[in-house]
């Protein structure tokens, strides 16, 4: 047991706190409700003082075994300058469900979470956007792009001044480098 572990333990308890070594990775799995108090002991007690950032997944059609049960995974990479390691922390909500912003602890974490909140509706207790405004996307944006039921593109651009621009499938091109069978682009394409 690394002394992170040790410590993550005796704060939270060994019921509310998943440990999974994977990737070359240490990720600490907790509850909302203890993310903010992990956060502050790795930081303090192991020198964890470098926000590296924070991601965000849906896991709406993961059909595989996870780490976590929420529908939403948003996990924090910390760095400690003095040991050279790296420990991610992970924590789940499900659709609705908020988490406790990390900028208490981090400053750094407000603009990551703002960007996963505009992009898969994850609240932040603390890191709020006004009503009616969005981080990244228009205001009048309806959705969240990074949610698996959003569609994927095809759709006609609508530029400021009005006009519309090509879909996707209308600037489609062939490619002139190998195909699956092997052969190298077409003559129509590549003039080969």
């Amino acid at each position: 047991m690394t002394p992170e572990e040790t410590t993550l333990r005796a704060l939270v308890g060994d019921d509310n706190l998943k440990v999974v070594e994977k990737h070359a990775g240490t990720y600490f799995c907790v509850s909302p409700s203890n993310l903010l108090s992990v956060l502050t002991a790795l930081r303090d007690e192991h020198d964890y003082k470098f926000f590296s950032e924070c991601v965000g997944a849906d896991y709406s059609t993961w059909t595989h075994e996870r780490d976590l049960d929420g529908r939403f995974e948003v996990v924090y990479n910390l760095l400690s300058l003095s040991s050279g390691n790296r420990v991610f922390v992970k924590t789940s909500v499900s659709d609705g469900e908020s988490i406790p912003s990390a900028m208490p602890v981090y400053q750094g974490a407000e603009y990551p979470e703002k960007e996963i909140g505009d992009m898969y509706g994850i609240k932040f207790i603390g890191n709020e956007l006004a009503p009616g405004t969005r981080f990244m996307l228009p205001d009048d944006w309806v959705g969240f792009p990074l949610r698996k039921e959003y569609p994927l593109g095809g759709e006609d651009v609508l530029f400021d001044i009005g006009t519309k621009g090509p879909a996707v499938e209308d600037r489609m091109q062939p490619h002139a480098g190998e195909s699956f069978e092997g052969k190298t682009g077409t003559t129509e394409v590549s003039g080969r």
